[in-house]
């Protein structure tokens, strides 16, 4: 592949793995060569790039860390899985987000879903960038603690990236979700921003008092970003940003999971981890078991996307009468998952057809059938219409 000279492999020291383990089934790049790429399906991408992380210039060590602790645990035998190595770094960060870029495009095109190991999370830039090959539009989830807007002109950084990535021409944003925000982390302004976009918000206290209702929010995105500073600090400690609160190992472990299950969903990245702050490598072992349970999610795909064989699927229709809209909600018989159907303008299919289709929950479906409209479907019919 073309993506050979853009990646080094992995500087950790040799080692023998059980048998068992992903350190003796995954496919290396390694100085032998360039690992064999028929049949893989997930890709595991090292980027050491952490010059504008605001401070975390730490967490260009992570890769390698993560991949020592990832190596270590149970393969899936039922999937094929190669480690790339690192990027290259550039002699400026545009140079790497240039080379990220370009690998993970090239990775989509063979639909092969990349993983990405940070480095500072404005990766999330180069990753979304990718997609201009597809000429689709997307949808981005990420999880944080706080909203990464800053302002409009401000220097592209892991605090700033999402204003660059709205300003990205041509755009390719069609919606955008912050999962897990901490309140007091995040100012009026931007909530406001993200509110009048029609993009979607959700509290810690949301996602922590309901981990079910993450699954449709995260069935949405095409790319899903994580900052590890969404985790509290007692799990993991390994950045510059951890705080008291935040979610539990488990719930991270239990979003990836979500992703690897989503049929929709092509890239991922874990960022700001961070091997100079953590303790006993916990943090780095946290993000390779968050790794483990998106592939066991990947596993567990039941290509249930509404669309395929009718008798799959039980189709519901409720009519908001004090609104004026009928809304269609489809039910799948093999995962008992819903969604709901949103129309859009005449002229919009080739663009929007991939958005149409809406991820929802069964809270959502009952919340129609009270006659008020749910927030899912509002915000999608005001982008689609």
């Amino acid at each position: 592949m073309e993506i050979e000279q853009y990646l080094t492999p992995s500087a950790i020291s040799a080692k023998e793995y059980a048998p068992f383990m992903w350190g003796s089934n995954i496919r290396k790049n390694s100085s032998a060569g360039f690992p064999d790429m028929d049949k893989v399906q997930i890709a595991i991408v090292g980027v050491g790039e952490a010059r504008s992380s605001n401070g975390n210039e730490g967490c260009a060590a992570a890769p390698d860390k993560v991949r020592e602790n990832f190596y270590a645990l149970s393969s899936i035998a039922t999937i094929a899985v190669a480690d790339l190595g690192n990027i290259v770094p550039g002699n400026t960060v545009k140079d790497t987000y240039s080379a990220l870029e370009f690998v993970c495009a090239e990775l989509l095109d063979r639909k092969i879903i990349p993983v990405i190991i940070g480095g500072s999370q404005d990766l999330t830039y180069a990753n979304y960038a990718a997609y201009q090959r597809l000429q689709q539009t997307v949808n981005i989830v990420s999880v944080d603690r706080k909203i990464d807007l800053g302002e409009i002109d401000s220097e592209i950084g892991s605090s700033t990236y999402l204003s660059k990535i709205l300003q990205f021409q041509p755009s390719l944003l069609f919606n955008y979700s912050i999962m897990g925000y901490q309140t007091h982390f995040v100012n009026s302004e931007e909530i406001e921003t993200i509110k009048k976009m029609y993009f979607d918000l959700y509290r810690l206290g949301q996602i922590q008092s309901n981990m079910e209702e993450a699954e449709p929010i995260v069935r949405n995105a095409d790319i899903l970003s994580f900052d590890i500073s969404a985790i509290r600090r007692s799990d993991a400690p390994g950045t510059l940003n951890s705080t008291p609160n935040g979610l539990y190992g488990e719930e991270a472990c239990q979003i990836l999971k979500y992703a690897g299950m989503s049929d929709k969903l092509s890239s991922v990245g874990i960022y700001e981890i961070n091997p100079l702050f953590d303790d006993r490598e916990q943090t780095t072992a946290l993000a390779a078991q968050m790794i483990w349970y998106f592939l066991e999610g990947f596993v567990n795909r039941k290509s249930d996307f509404p669309g395929t064989a009718e008798k799959d699927y039980l189709k519901y229709r409720v009519t908001m009468k004090s609104a004026d809209h009928e809304i269609v909600f489809y039910k799948s018989l093999k995962t008992n998952r819903w969604w709901m159907e949103v129309p859009y303008r005449i002229g919009a299919k080739s663009k929007y057809e991939r958005h149409h289709m809406v991820p929802c929950s069964y809270e959502d479906y009952q919340l129609a059938c009270t006659e008020e409209m749910p927030d899912r479907w509002w915000q999608a019919y005001q982008k689609l219409s």
